[in-house]
């Protein structure tokens, strides 16, 4: 409790003493993590300019002074929940927690009171009571590069802070990743840590090294590692060791400083095994393992035997200790192996591929995703390229009710590595969508995973890519805090009040910044979700956008997984079940008949909408001064750019398909003038980041993901002159059509939302048919009505009926042979209101947060 003696309700003297209570008798209140949480409260208010003293028992607090009491409480008994609560007059405050977390986690939150909002920092006007949304909310760090990470990796000053900023943002794990700095074992560079294990320990009986690398830098960081771990537990965090590569010889690799010694064929499963057992004995802060099992680990996939060797080294360390299975190439033939240890098993699907979508599942995946009888990979990935390919980039057929293992959903880097994000309400949405079907939460990569991969990272560069010093931190993640702040809290509670967020941005110009911040965050994921030439973070880079071109297939292209032929426009939706191409969009408006899907000319007025909000509110906050400040509106002020860049360039892309499906010269025209002004928003975000970030902010070894902004405008250049080379060849249509189809692309697209009332039953029988029922608002009559359906598994496709029309009611049924399977059941509908107006129901709400489909769970 505290006690605030004279002063103001809610309000500690300044510089007044403080009594803080922490109860060695309360099994809670005296564990490590809470001691330690004490101790960052007690900091807080020494750094406030307050005099602190440690008490344990209520009755040696000075009653004149200010009284804090940490404490375990009985209610509520969910794990990592937590209190805080006052008097009246807020002069008595209770923090506390259902166990050594949560009460971590409520002093953590009177200590960020503390520091950001002092004046209002004990003012408790009713009850708090928290509990986790999401059972794991875990951040991945990789270590991916020896010029960029080794620094890092080292700093003991640093982690305490990163890991003490995790826990009061209540992150519950820390996931330390290796191995992921190439995909593929070919003219490896930078190979210090990629196959882990002799970088860490000799193994008796192996005689397995790394060549240079001397004993003392193999045992430091060894040492490093356990210090990291043990700094994490220490902080109530769990640790995850991600050991991402198993393969152990680089080919065609003349630079590559490390290279592995003493492993065979015969040899290299076993040492494995008992160099993970190795290393879980030297490190018995670890609770978790992740392994990617596909082919870019190194193993060939269907190497079962390997892999089920390698688990028994987790059983083989003697605790509890869970095997995360990258989902990529997973089968549960595989599963089940890991299930045999005993061990506790999670399965981690990608969320939207290698990128960040809209807050949402994506109702299907792309059509290159989807399984095809007797193709088979090649090399490594006969699996995940084959038969399995459904695994790649989402939830693929992991989500079954009877499933005996966790599903958690891991979230790429791919759309944005540089620029900050921050929008409270997207998180909190994302928040849900990581209880999808009763998967247990995400592991996020953070901001900057990528920098330096495939040996790009080079000394005296910097892991941010500032090349003006004024705006670099003094750790890389402390430009991104409100990332963590945002992500964490949402993750943990979806519905926190908006003050958790507003702490960080002070005074009208502050909220005014957060806000064009919150704004700006949209664009990019809206971006990843209707148009994606390539699934892969190492191909496609929005944030830093290689600009495909219309008029030819680029050479090279790197965008190799996209439909032919391999032009802008003719790129798939991440979601196609949702969104259409701009080559089917200009289709469809030529008159083939309309679909409900989102086009790209919604899709870019919705670009245009959140860039000028964004750019409104940042007129509204100013010139801001503080560096952190400063760093977020720059960010802000790219991705406005960002935002009206691809918002006109959909638009041309949808002319420029009508041109190529006509020959029409005024489409033509249209084409360029879009294309035009997305150059122009181009050039002046790439002058709005130079001298800001460096030259070279690569993320990877490939053209598409190195260099910077102003690199990509003669890419732009090149393809808007091949348009206008066209202009002399193309004439005016005389088919009615082509103008009435340019008037409609040049129409607000907005369609609302569709008028239907439905009500979900609560879930569905086995082997029972599932009757629907829509009713059209207001009386109308529905042209046509077609209930979509689909088990919650991405291998399958849609299955679509005909709705029966009663008046304005419609009708339909998911078939009783259909609903016996261990799979819940997702639905939506396509209202068709004459041959040229359709929409979807649920659809999209106005703010886009929204679940656009819905799921069934089985009955009880």
């Amino acid at each position: 409790m505290l006690t605030c003696g004279s002063s103001a309700p809610g309000q500690v003297p300044r510089r007044g003493p403080v009594s803080l209570v922490v109860d060695p008798a309360d099994p809670v209140a005296s564990s490590a993590p809470a001691q330690w949480a004490a101790g960052e409260l007690e900091s807080a208010l020494t750094q406030g300019g307050y005099t602190v003293k440690r008490c344990g028992r209520i009755q040696d607090v000075n009653a004149s002074g200010p009284v804090i009491m940490a404490a375990g409480i009985a209610t509520p008994s969910v794990p990592e929940s937590l209190s805080l609560a006052a008097d009246r007059a807020n002069r008595r405050i209770l923090a506390g927690g259902s166990d050594p977390r949560g009460l971590v986690y409520a002093l953590l939150e009177l200590a960020d009171r503390v520091r950001l909002a002092p004046a209002t920092a004990f003012q408790i006007p009713s009850p708090v009571t928290e509990r986790p949304a999401n059972p794991v909310r875990s951040v991945m760090r990789q270590f991916t590069s020896e010029p960029l990470d080794k620094p890092w990796f080292h700093d003991r000053e640093m982690w305490p802070r990163y890991l003490a900023m995790l826990a009061t943002h209540r992150f519950n794990r820390f996931h330390l990743a290796f191995g992921l700095g190439y995909d593929s074992l070919q003219r490896v560079d930078d190979s210090y840590l990629l196959f882990l294990y002799p970088f860490l320990l000799g193994v008796p009986g192996y005689g397995v090294r790394a060549t240079n690398l001397d004993d003392a830098e193999r045992d430091r960081n060894l040492a490093t590692l356990r210090f990291i771990s043990e700094q994490t537990v220490a902080r109530g965090l769990e640790f995850q060791l991600g050991v991402w590569m198993h393969g152990c010889q680089w080919p065609d690799s003349p630079r590559a400083r490390h290279i592995i010694e003493g492993i065979t064929g015969e040899n290299h499963a076993p040492y494995c095994r008992d160099a993970l057992t190795a290393v879980l004995k030297a490190c018995p802060a670890i609770s978790s393992v992740a392994l990617r099992i596909h082919g870019e680990s190194g193993i060939a996939e269907g190497s079962y035997e390997f892999w089920r060797t390698v688990f028994d080294g987790i059983r083989n360390c003697g605790r509890r200790v869970e095997i995360d299975l990258h989902a990529k190439g997973l089968d549960y033939r595989m599963i089940g192996h890991a299930l045999a240890t005993g061990m506790p098993v999670n399965v981690s699907p990608k969320y939207w591929a290698e990128h960040l979508g809209m807050p949402y599942h994506q109702a299907a995946i792309r059509d290159l995703e989807m399984p095809v009888a007797g193709h088979t990979g090649a090399g490594l990935m006969t699996l995940s390229e084959g038969s399995l390919v459904y695994t790649r980039y989402g939830y693929a057929n992991f989500l079954r009710d009877d499933r005996k293992f966790t599903v958690r959903h891991r979230v790429f880097s791919g759309t944005q590595r540089l620029l900050l994000w921050g929008d409270p309400k997207s998180a909190a949405a994302y928040s849900r969508m990581f209880q999808f079907c009763g998967s247990t939460g995400a592991d996020l990569m953070e901001p900057l995973t990528c920098r330096g991969r495939r040996g790009t990272g080079l000394p005296g560069a910097t892991r941010t890519g500032y090349a003006d010093a004024r705006l670099e931190p003094r750790w890389d993640w402390e430009k991104y805090t409100y990332w963590y702040r945002v992500f964490g809290r949402a993750l943990y509670n979806p519905d926190a009040a908006p003050e958790v967020f507003e702490r960080q941005f002070s005074g009208r110009d502050g909220r005014a910044l957060q806000s064009a911040l919150a704004n700006a965050s949209r664009i990019l994921p809206i971006v990843t979700t209707a148009h994606m030439p390539s699934a892969a973070c190492d191909a496609y880079w929005p944030e830093v956008y290689w600009n495909h071109p219309m008029v030819a297939e680029a050479r090279p292209n790197p965008y190799g997984d996209s439909p032919a032929p391999k032009t802008f426009q003719n790129s798939s939706p991440l979601d196609p079940q949702l969104f259409s191409r701009m080559s089917d969009c200009a289709r469809e408006l030529l008159g083939s008949g309309r679909t409900a899907r989102y086009s790209p000319l919604e899709v870019a007025r919705w670009l245009d909408d959140f860039a000028a909000a964004a750019s409104r509110d940042l007129a509204i906050a100013g010139t801001v001064r503080p560096t952190d400040l400063s760093r977020a509106a720059i960010d802000v002020e790219i991705q406005i750019g960002l935002g009206r860049f691809f918002a006109a360039k959909f638009r041309g892309g949808v002319f420029y398909s009508m041109h190529e499906q006509t020959g029409d010269r005024r489409a033509l025209e249209q084409a360029l003038d879009f294309y035009r002004r997305a150059r122009t928003a181009w050039t002046q975000l790439a002058d709005r980041a130079k001298g800001v970030y460096a030259a070279d902010l690569s993320a990877g070894d490939r053209f598409s993901v190195r260099g910077q902004w102003a690199d990509r405008l003669a890419g732009m250049d090149q393809d808007i002159a091949a348009m206008e080379g066209r202009l002399t060849a193309a004439q005016l249509a005389t088919d009615p059509r082509v103008n009435a189809a340019i008037e409609k692309a040049l129409a607000d697209p907005r369609r609302g939302p569709a008028p239907i009332r439905h009500t979900p039953p609560p879930g569905f029988r086995p082997k029972m048919p599932v009757p629907l029922e829509i009713t059209v608002e207001h009386g109308g009559t529905p042209w046509a009505a077609r209930l979509y359906y689909r088990h919650v598994n991405q291998a399958e496709r849609f299955e679509a009926v005909e709705m029966e029309a009663h008046d304005n009611t419609c009708r339909a049924s998911i078939p009783g042979d259909y609903t016996d399977s261990a799979y819940p059941l997702q639905y939506y509908f396509e209202l068709q209101e004459g041959p040229d107006r359709a929409r979807l129901f649920p659809g999209f709400a106005a703010d886009l947060l929204n679940l656009p489909y819905f799921v069934l769970r089985r009955a009880g």
